[in-house]
């Protein structure tokens, strides 16, 4: 809070200095026939990891994904715990055609009108850190602005919690961000709670082809996939793995 509370200060609103832009569709690419879609992430860093790759420049990472495959690309803008940055956001946004997901800790309807002017097209909302009136207000201040939100839970409760809310698209989190453990069975059990008409997407722990046909069976709309690309030698090979690409 302490970090909002600074960029209040220094720019105290976002969307004076922000170039008008209709945000790119996210949810429309998350759905596509007969193939899973790959949200791809660019991720330096992880508490629970280190330092995962550090050698390769933001829009280095985007065009490989682009040109592999993805569908979407999930950008890291906290700096603290992830090695992210803001500019990362920017120059990512600049460099390609697909939608952008900024992924941060978002506390506060300041976050959501800085996302819009990096050039986020989306925003995650964790479900846990927020309270069921900030979920509905979030959602509806990035609805307001043409940006889609990725309402992220992890246990069944916070799962309801997101349906109370009428989240559109629902992420489920295979890690347990308490002891970061990971399962991807977490996902298969609560996919059948989930209403057929919102998109769904499988976060964390999924590491090849064989995580992704057993989610695309369980009927999940799209996977989000960072560390599994970022460690990988040949990132383009990777992803067209994930995607099912020859």
């Amino acid at each position: 809070r302490e970090i909002v509370a600074e960029c209040k200060r220094v720019s105290p609103d976002p969307m004076a200095t922000a170039q008008q832009r209709k945000p790119r569709p996210f949810g429309a690419v998350l759905r596509q026939e007969n193939r899973i879609s790959v949200i791809a992430e660019f991720k330096k860093a992880s508490p629970s990891k280190g330092v995962i790759r550090d050698n390769m420049e933001p829009i280095d990472v985007a065009d490989i994904y682009e040109a592999n495959g993805a569908s979407a690309m999930s950008v890291l803008t906290d700096e603290n715990f992830f090695l992210g940055h803001a500019d990362f956001l920017t120059a990512i946004h600049d460099r390609i055609s697909l939608p952008v997901l900024r992924k941060d800790f978002m506390i506060d309807p300041y976050q959501i009108h800085e996302a819009y002017a990096m050039g986020a097209d989306a925003i995650l909302l964790i479900v846990s850190a927020l309270t069921d009136d900030e979920l509905v207000q979030f959602q509806q201040i990035a609805r307001d602005i043409g940006m889609a939100s990725l309402v992220e839970v992890h246990h069944e409760y916070e799962l309801n919690r997101a349906l109370d809310t009428q989240a559109r698209i629902i992420g489920i989190n295979n890690r347990d961000l308490t002891d970061f453990s990971v399962d991807l069975n977490n996902s298969l059990t609560l996919k059948g709670r989930i209403p057929e008409d919102v998109i769904t997407v499988s976060e964390s722990g999924i590491h090849g082809y064989k995580d992704v046909e057993t989610l695309r069976n369980a009927g999940f709309d799209a996977i989000l996939v960072g560390e599994s690309l970022m460690r990988s030698e040949d990132i383009g090979a990777k992803l067209r793995e994930l995607t099912g690409a020859p």
